[in-house]
C-alpha cells in the first residue's frame, strides 16, 4: 500500500526504479549495449524534465542549483557511466519525496495539531436527544456532550459537576487539568475518562483551536529569509564545482574526471537542509506551546538584542489579588476579610471578586446578604446583625474622617498595623467598617508573576543587551516595579502609539511581549512580536509573530534559545553538506573514485545533512539547562505592584470596589 501510494505521488521515481530493474535484466540476458541505451535514455529524459523546470524557475526569478545535477547526468552518459547517471536521476526525482518526508518528520507536531482538529460534535436538543452534527453547525448556547477521550469541538463552559482535560496540544503542559462547573473549556482539549456536558460559547471558526490551526497553516506555508540565503550560497558552490571539474579534465586530459567530480556535487544539502531545520524548529516550538507563525521569525529570534514588555497581564498577572489584610488593633484579620467578602459577594467587579476569592481561600465562605451600592464610594450591607461598609475611607467611617478634617489629618484615622508589605504606593486599599467604626483595610494589587524576575535574569545571562518595560501606568509605580524585578529601563505613561515609537528606538532586533488589545500595534512594529496566551486579545494574537499558548513568561527565553539552536543547526547542516561535497569533488578529481560510487556517496551526504537538520526538533543543551534551572528554582514569592488595569495611569489608591 505504501509503495503504491509513493509511486502514485512520485511517478518519476517509479520510472527510474523500473528502469533500474529492466537495465539489470538487459545487462544479464539482453543484447550487448542494450542496457546502456535504455538506462542512458531514461536518465537523459529525467535531465530534460529537470532542465525545463529549472528554466521556468529562472523565468520566475528563482535561481536553482539543479544545473549541477543536469550536467552530471549528461556528462556521465557521454562518457559511458550510464548507471551513475541513473543514480543521479534517482536523486533528482526522489529529492522531492525525500524533502517531503523530512519536512513531515520535522513538522509532525504541527501536522498533528491539524490532524486533531475536531470535525463533528454531539448536540443535545430540548428533549435531551443527541444528534451528530458538523462542528461548523454548532453555535453559542448549544448544549454538547463530549464522550470519553474525545476532543472538545468548540470553546465552551463546563455544565457537568467536574471534568478532567488534557490541554497539552494547546499549552505544551503534559499534566491533565481539572475543571469545575462553569469553568471555561477550550476547543482542542482532550476529554478524560468520563463523558461531560458543555455549553458552547463560540462557533468553531471563532474558537481557540481554529485560531491555532490558522497559525499552524501560516507557519507551514512560510519561507524563511535564511532559506533564500541558502539559495544564494548555491551560486558560488556551483561555480566552485564547475571550476574543480574543469581543472580535473584539463590537467588530466580525461573527460571522465569531469563526470566524476560533478556526480558528487549535487545540491540537495542546500535545497533541503535549511527548510527541514526551520520546520523542525517550528515543530519544537509547538511541542512547547509556542506557535511560531513564520519561519523567518526564528532567524530574528536568534539575533534579538532588546526585549520590551508590557506590564499589566505580561510582567504581572493582570488581575487584582489580595496581598494583605491589616486589621486595626484588637480586630481579627480573618473576620475583617470575611465581612468584606460577604458584602462583596454579590458584585462582579474585579476587586470584589478578588476579595471573595481570598476569603474562600482562607476557608471563609461569604454569607448571603442584601447589599446596597453607593456609586463611586462603596457597598453597605447587614452582616450578622451589624452594618458593614466596604469602600473608600470617607464612606466606611465618615465620623472619623470628619474629625480628621477639623484641624486633624488623615493620619489621625485608626490605621492598620504596619505589615511586611512595606509601602502602599500603587496598591488599591479597600477599607472595612462595622457600625461606622473602621476595623481594617484589605490591600489589593496586581501581582508580579513568580517567573518574571527569573525570566529577566535569564535573558540578561543569554546576552540580551536591554530589557525595557513599556506601560501606560504612572511613572512612580512603573519604576518601583522595574527596580524590584531587575529591568534595565522603564517608559511609563505611554499610549499605544508611544509604545511603537519606543520600540523603533531600541537596538534591533527587538522582541516585544504583550497580551492586550492596546499591544497589537507595538507587537506588529517589533521585529518579533510575542503574544502571551492565545486566550487573550484576538488583536494581539493576529499581530504577533509568536503566540505562547500557555500564560507563562518563562517561555520567552526558551524562544530565544529555540531561534539560536535552529539557526545553528541549519548552518551546520549546510556546512556538513558543502564540506563533504568539496572533499568528494577533490577525490573525484584524482580519478580514484568511480562515478557510480561517487553518485551513491552523494546520496549518503544528502542523508547526513537531513538527519543533522532534524536535530533542530530536539532541545539544545542550553535549553535543557534552562528547563532544569526553571524546574529547580520553581515559582518564588511574588512581589505586589500597582493595581492599575489595562496599562492606564493609576489614580486614587483608595478606590471603591464597585
Amino acid at each position: 500500500m505504501q509503495v503504491r501510494r509513493g509511486i502514485r505521488d512520485y511517478p518519476l521515481v517509479g520510472v527510474v526504479l523500473l528502469t533500474a530493474v529492466v537495465g539489470v535484466v538487459l545487462e544479464i540476458a539482453g543484447p550487448p549495449g542494450s542496457a546502456r541505451w535504455v538506462v542512458g535514455a531514461v536518465a537523459l529524459v529525467v535531465a530534460a524534465l529537470q532542465l525545463r523546470g529549472m528554466v521556468e524557475a529562472l523565468r520566475a526569478g528563482s535561481y536553482g542549483v539543479d544545473v549541477l545535477a543536469v550536467t552530471a547526468i549528461v556528462s556521465t552518459v557521454a562518457v559511458g557511466e550510464y548507471w551513475a547517471a541513473l543514480v543521479v536521476g534517482l536523486m533528482l526525482t526522489g529529492g522531492e519525496a525525500l524533502e517531503d518526508y523530512a519536512s513531515a518528520r520535522a513538522g509532525r507536531e504541527l501536522t498533528s495539531l491539524l490532524a486533531r482538529a475536531p470535525s463533528v460534535a454531539w448536540r443535545e436538543d430540548d428533549d435531551g436527544d443527541l444528534e451528530e452534527v458538523a462542528v461548523a453547525q454548532v453555535g453559542p448556547g448549544d448544549r454538547l456532550l463530549v464522550r470519553p477521550h474525545e476532543v472538545v469541538p468548540v470553546d465552551a463552559v463546563l455544565d457537568s459537576a467536574d471534568g478532567v482535560f488534557d490541554e497539552s496540544s494547546l499549552t505544551g503542559e503534559s499534566l491533565p487539568v481539572e475543571r469545575g462547573r462553569g469553568d471555561r473549556v477550550l476547543s482542542g482539549a482532550l476529554n478524560g475518562a468520563s463523558a461531560v456536558r458543555l455549553v458552547a460559547t463560540a462557533t468553531a471558526a471563532d474558537s481557540q483551536y481554529q485560531r491555532i490551526v490558522t497559525l499552524v497553516q501560516e507557519a507551514q506555508e512560510s519561507r524563511a529569509p535564511f532559506v533564500r540565503l541558502a539559495d544564494r550560497v548555491a551560486v558560488p558552490f556551483t561555480a566552485t564545482a564547475f571550476l574543480i571539474a574543469g581543472l580535473a579534465w584539463g590537467l588530466s586530459g580525461d573527460p571522465m574526471r569531469f563526470a566524476q567530480v560533478l556526480v558528487v556535487a549535487t545540491p540537495c544539502p542546500l535545497i533541503i537542509a535549511a527548510p527541514v531545520a526551520f520546520m523542525a524548529g517550528m515543530s519544537r516550538g509547538a511541542r512547547g506551546g509556542m506557535i511560531v507563525k513564520d519561519a523567518g521569525t526564528l532567524e530574528q529570534l536568534a539575533k534579538v538584542r532588546s526585549v520590551a514588555f508590557d506590564k499589566t497581564g505580561t510582567l504581572t498577572h493582570g488581575r487584582p489579588e489580595v496581598v494583605a489584610v491589616h486589621p486595626v488593633p484588637g480586630e481579627d484579620g480573618d473576620r475583617v476579610l470575611a465581612e468584606a467578602a460577604a458584602v462583596e459577594s454579590w458584585s462582579a467587579h474585579p476587586l470584589a471578586q478578588a476579595v471573595v476569592a481570598a476569603a474562600q481561600a482562607r476557608g471563609r465562605v461569604p454569607a448571603s446578604v442584601e447589599a446596597r451600592e453607593v456609586p463611586a464610594h462603596g457597598v453597605e450591607a447587614v452582616v450578622d446583625g451589624v452594618v458593614v461598609r466596604v469602600g473608600k475611607a470617607d464612606f466606611v467611617a465618615p465620623v472619623a474622617v470628619a474629625v480628621a478634617g477639623d484641624g486633624g489629618s488623615d493620619a489621625d484615622l485608626p490605621r492598620p498595623a504596619p505589615g511586611a508589605g512595606g509601602t502602599l504606593t500603587g496598591h488599591t486599599q479597600v477599607h472595612v467598617s462595622r457600625d461606622g467604626r473602621l476595623v481594617g483595610t484589605v490591600v489589593l494589587a496586581d501581582v508580579v508573576r513568580a517567573e518574571t524576575p527569573r525570566t529577566l535574569d535569564q535573558l540578561h545571562r543569554m546576552g540580551v543587551g536591554r530589557t525595557v518595560m513599556l506601560t501606560g501606568d504612572a511613572e512612580g509605580t512603573a519604576r518601583r516595579v522595574a527596580h524590584e524585578i531587575g529591568l534595565d529601563d522603564v517608559r511609563a505613561g505611554l499610549l499605544p502609539e508611544d509604545k511603537v515609537a519606543a520600540v523603533t528606538g531600541l537596538e534591533r532586533p527587538v522582541l516585544m511581549v504583550g497580551d492586550g488589545v492596546n499591544d497589537a500595534p507595538v507587537l506588529a512594529a517589533a521585529d518579533v512580536g510575542v503574544a502571551m496566551g492565545a486566550r487573550g486579545s484576538a488583536a494581539a494574537v493576529e499581530s504577533a509573530d509568536v503566540v505562547v499558548m500557555l500564560d507563562d513568561l518563562s517561555r520567552v527565553p526558551r524562544l530565544v534559545l529555540l531561534g539560536r539552536h535552529t539557526m545553528r543547526v541549519a548552518w551546520q547542516a549546510i556546512a556538513i553538506g558543502v564540506g563533504l561535497s568539496v572533499v568528494l569533488m577533490l577525490v573525484g578529481a584524482t580519478g580514484r573514485m568511480p562515478a557510480f560510487v561517487g553518485a551513491w556517496m552523494q546520496e549518503v551526504v544528502d542523508l547526513a545533512c537531513i538527519l543533522w537538520a532534524l536535530l533542530a526538533a530536539r532541545p539544545s543543551g542550553d535549553e535543557r539547562a534552562l528547563l532544569s534551572e526553571q524546574t529547580r528554582t520553581g515559582a518564588g514569592p511574588a512581589p505586589a505592584v500597582g493595581a492599575a488595569h489595562g496599562d492606564q495611569p493609576a489614580t486614587d489608591p483608595d478606590r471603591a470596589p464597585s
